[in-house]
């Protein structure tokens, strides 16, 4: 097997992820004591994702053109 190989399957193992996050928790918890030590203000927790659902009353029907809808019906 290739290192490429052999890696890919490290890496995605569920132990690696677990990895993962804890030492990004650990870089996120030292850089929040520092920024916290210099006098910074925690950020407010803001939305990581936000949906938009936007109803028209108007429906642009050259979006939904379909063959049934031509005057030529093949």
């Amino acid at each position: 097997m290739s290192f490429e190989e052999t890696f890919d399957k490290f890496i995605d193992r569920r132990e690696y992820d677990s990895a993962e996050n804890a030492l990004f928790s650990i870089v996120r918890i030292a850089f929040k004591a520092g920024w916290m030590a210099d006098g910074g203000n925690p950020l407010l927790a803001q939305p990581v994702v936000q949906m938009v659902y936007r109803k028209s009353k108007e429906i642009n029907k050259e979006l939904i053109k379909t063959k049934l809808d031509t005057k030529d019906r093949n």
